[in-house]
């Protein structure tokens, strides 16, 4: 007798939930593979760690419900908006609120609470740009939005990171200690090249985390400088009392349990300048995913005899929910974001798909953001494993635009093309070198993305009209 093949052992459809033993341990995974990204935007930007974990759960929560429990993705910090906040935070930090931010690596209540601002009217673009592929099709973004403009927006938004990763990288100029010494270059060093070790060799489950694996190592080597050259060759540190004192309720001194420190938005217009058109390049990204993710269930549902989900259909509800979720983040504290392509990576090689597995992941997530010692144990990641993984991570958002360029076919022969994507291109870098990220315009200071970005849009847009006749005749 012919044994009858499980289903459920194929793999699990978006609406299809595992039983409960199997549910956790799917949803622990896919903690694990968002976590080194989303904790690295808090880190590097400065938001508060415990409310940027908790954001990433709560937004993904509101993800699933906004969307109709249709669309497995899950909601994480995006490293797109770093030169922005860093751009913002420049221009509208005071002398003492910087130098407070380089000491404990926490922005004041007051700098988070403007970035929120540009953070939720962000939400906007995604909304927007959902709300024309509702109503006019996919292709209605990228008439305002081709490949020749999100392509160069995406390579300068991580080359002007550059120089962050560089500095927190390398030795301290003047520094005293370890800090000031080489040492420190091998420590970032061993992290940057185990972490693109796993990434090139590493397959299956550990193949998805090599962000994690690499912090890992980096941090095995500083601990190594400790046990053979003592307290005075530490590079760990320890959390700030801000973190902890910004707490919004604490159980007792807050040692175990604490609340994230959540803030309300301020009003700022220069946060909005800086931070709302960063949303264009995580459009693409956002597109490209959901493509993904209907090729693999589709591919999923075929092999159980289901009918195909055609998830790519449901693209307006994932940009809409997309940008809703920007909102909900920065109205509580944390930084803009996008769906993970980690997470979707490790749903291609499991095949779970299930909407529950998410849904209690981002339930895990939250929980963890209250625990003291799990917070405590982020913090004291040493700066340059974080200048370690920097190298890589910025490089690689550069090489995505190039990607996105290279897979939509941009014709690097067309007069307009080159227009654009050369002037998006000097803008953006030219306007961090020379003038430290915010350009002086008319008596204002237009961050340098920004700026790229909005003229890069008006100058396709004119130079489209005559494109669009030269067809007709």
């Amino acid at each position: 007798m012919e044994r009858k093949l499980d289903a459920s052992s194929i793999g699990y459809l978006p609406e299809e939930r595992p039983p409960f033993i199997k549910l956790l341990l799917y949803a622990l995974q896919q903690v694990i593979v968002m976590f080194p990204a989303t904790v690295a935007v808090a880190l590097i930007t400065g938001f508060q760690v415990s409310t940027t974990i908790f954001a990433s759960g709560l937004a993904t929560v509101c993800f699933i419900l906004i969307t109709g429990k249709k669309i497995p993705l899950y909601y994480g910090s995006s490293f797109a908006y770093l030169t922005a906040i860093s751009s913002m935070v420049a221009a509208e930090g005071t002398a003492e609120q910087i130098a407070q931010f380089e000491e404990t690596g926490i922005l004041p209540a007051e700098l988070i609470s403007q970035a929120q601002f540009g953070i939720v009217l962000s939400g906007l673009v995604s909304i927007m740009a959902g709300l024309l592929v509702h109503f006019f099709g996919r292709k209605a973004v990228e008439k305002i939005l081709p490949p020749s403009i999100t392509g160069p927006v995406a390579m300068i938004i991580g080359l002007t990171l550059a120089g962050n990763a560089l500095s927190d990288a390398a030795p301290a100029s003047g520094a005293t200690g370890v800090t000031g010494s080489y040492w420190v270059w091998g420590v970032s060093l061993a992290t940057l090249i185990s972490t693109i070790l796993f990434s090139r060799y590493l397959k299956g489950f550990l193949g998805q985390i090599p962000l994690l694996l690499g912090a890992g190592v980096g941090c095995l080597i500083a601990g190594a400088l400790v046990l053979f050259g003592g307290e005075e060759m530490s590079l760990f540190r320890s959390m700030p009392a801000e973190a902890l004192s910004a707490s919004s309720w604490k159980l007792g001194d807050g040692s175990i349990f604490a609340l994230p420190a959540f803030t309300l938005p301020k009003i700022s217009w220069a946060a909005v300048v800086a931070i709302m058109p960063i949303a264009i390049a995580t459009i693409p990204e956002s597109t490209a995913h959901m493509y993904q993710l209907d090729i693999y269930v589709n591919d999923l549902a075929a092999k159980k005899g289901k009918n195909k989900r055609n998830l790519a259909d449901l693209l307006d509800r994932n940009l809409i929910g997309d940008g809703l979720c920007d909102m909900i983040s920065g109205f509580i504290g944390g930084p803009a974001g996008t769906n993970y392509g980690e997470n979707i990576s490790t749903m291609a090689i499991t095949k779970i798909f299930s909407v529950s597995v998410l849904g209690v992941a981002a339930i895990i997530a939250m929980v963890i953001s209250m625990f003291t010692p799990l917070i405590r144990v982020i913090y004291g990641i040493p700066l340059a494993v974080i200048g370690g993984l920097e190298i890589y991570l910025f490089g690689a958002i550069a090489a995505q635009g190039m990607a996105i360029m290279i897979e939509k076919g941009v014709d690097m022969f067309s007069s307009k093309n080159i227009a654009v994507i050369a002037s998006i291109m000097v803008i953006g870098i030219g306007g961090n070198y020379a003038f430290g990220g915010n350009i002086p315009f008319f008596g204002m200071s237009v961050p340098c993305i920004a700026g790229a970005a909005i003229f890069g849009i008006l100058l396709n847009l004119i130079l489209s009209i005559g494109e669009k006749r030269s067809k007709a005749n």
